[in-house]
């Protein structure tokens, strides 16, 4: 198993548009082959820094999803509302 840890930080008042818009991402990778679990989390210090940390079967089940045209098109509507790039983080349990 693998660890994804996305970090996300949405532009001033396009909170609430990404919230609905991130929560279409999350539910259609639930449906993807590998996925396990998921959670997004709100950073206590900035409410506009999300991080959403996801547990895949195997690397190659999270690249596969990474690289769907299905989440490409999703993320087409998500990058628009973000002020910095997302940051993908790809963790092993040691």
């Amino acid at each position: 198993m693998i660890r994804v840890l996305i970090e996300r930080h949405i532009a001033e008042t396009l909170e609430s548009a990404y919230e609905v818009r991130a929560r279409k991402v999350l539910q259609q990778a639930v449906s993807a082959p590998g996925f396990i679990s998921g959670e997004t989390l709100v950073d206590a210090r900035d409410p506009n820094h999300r991080l959403t940390l996801s547990n895949w079967r195997s690397e190659m089940d999270w690249d596969h999803w990474y690289r769907s045209e299905e989440r490409k098109e999703l993320m087409a509507e998500l990058v628009p509302m973000m002020d910095q790039d997302e940051t993908i983080t790809v963790l092993f349990q040691s």
